[in-house]
C-alpha cells in the first residue's frame, strides 16, 4: 500500500526491530531519503553517505558469517553466495521482512509513486539502517542484527541455485559455443535523477536475446541475462567443470 509510507516514526521502528539502537538522531537520518531532504530542508543530512558505509560493513559482516558458517565451502562459492546475500534484491526483501518501508522518509512525489515499496530504495534504506547500527554499536550490534535474517535464508539459496550469476552462466555459455561475449545495451531510461528506472537488452552473436528492467543498471543487466537463459532454455544449464 502507498499511504504505508511515512507512517511509522524512527522511535517506533526502533523499538519494534532492534530496540538496542538508541541514537534516534542517527536512525532518522538512514531512514531520511533525498526526496524528503529536498521538502524538509530541517533535517539536514539525507541517508546516502550512511547508504555507502552500510554497504562496506554488510561485504564484511557476510563474508565473515559465511566463512564461519560454511567452513567447508570453496573461495568461489563464497563469493557466489555473498554476492546472492548483499544483492539488492535479496536485501530489499530482509527490509520488507522488517516492514521497514512503514518508516522510510520520502518526499511527497515518491510516495504517491510507491517508493516506499520498490526494490532499490529498499535496499538502499536498508544499507542505511545497517550503517546507523554500525556507527553506533560497531560491528557486533551488525551481526547481532543480521545473523537471524542470512540464516534465514542461505539454505534457500543454496538449495535453489540463486547463488548463480545469470551474466557470468550466459557469458559462459557464449564462450563455450564460441560466440563472443554478451553485449549489454541500455535501450531506455525514464524518470527523474534521484528514482531512475532502466531498461536493458542482451545481446549475444548479434541477437537481442533478454530484456531486463530495474531501479539500476546492474539489476536491469542481471535481469536481462536471467531472461536471455530462460529464452534460450538454458536455465539448468551448468558449465563444465575443469
Amino acid at each position: 500500500m502507498h499511504n504505508e509510507c511515512n507512517r511509522e516514526t524512527p522511535e517506533e521502528l526502533a523499538a519494534r526491530i532492534f530496540p538496542d539502537l538508541t541514537d534516534i538522531l542517527l536512525l532518522s537520518r538512514a531512514l531520511t531519503h533525498r526526496s524528503y531532504l529536498n521538502e524538509h530542508p530541517e533535517a539536514l543530512e539525507d541517508n546516502e553517505r550512511l547508504e555507502f558505509l552500510g554497504d562496506a560493513v554488510l561485504d564484511f559482516v557476510v563474508g565473515d558469517w559465511l566463512y564461519n558458517r560454511y567452513p567447508e565451502m570453496p573461495e568461489g562459492d563464497l563469493t557466489r553466495m555473498r554476492s546472492a546475500l548483499v544483492h539488492t534484491a535479496q536485501l530489499a526483501d530482509f527490509a520488507r521482512s522488517i516492514q521497514l518501508g512503514r518508516a522510510m522518509r520520502l518526499g511527497k512525489g515518491e510516495t504517491q509513486a510507491g517508493g516506499c515499496e520498490r526494490t532499490g530504495l529498499l535496499c538502499d534504506t536498508f544499507e542505511a539502517v545497517i550503517g546507523a547500527i554500525y556507527l553506533e554499536m560497531e560491528v557486533e550490534g551488525v551481526k547481532r542484527f543480521i545473523y537471524p535474517m542470512l540464516e534465514s535464508c542461505a539454505d534457500d539459496i543454496l538449495i535453489n541455485h540463486k547463488d548463480e550469476d545469470p551474466k557470468s552462466k550466459l557469458q559462459e555459455w557464449a564462450q563455450g559455443n564460441g560466440y563472443p561475449a554478451p553485449v549489454y545495451t541500455t535501450r531506455d531510461v525514464s524518470g527523474p535523477d534521484h528514482s531512475k528506472f532502466f531498461v536493458v537488452d542482451v545481446i549475444v552473436n548479434g541477437k537481442t536475446c533478454g530484456t531486463g528492467s530495474g531501479t539500476s543498471k546492474q539489476a536491469a543487466t542481471k535481469q536481462a541475462a536471467a531472461d536471455a537463459l530462460n529464452k534460450l532454455q538454458l536455465s539448468d544449464w551448468k558449465p563444465t567443470q575443469r
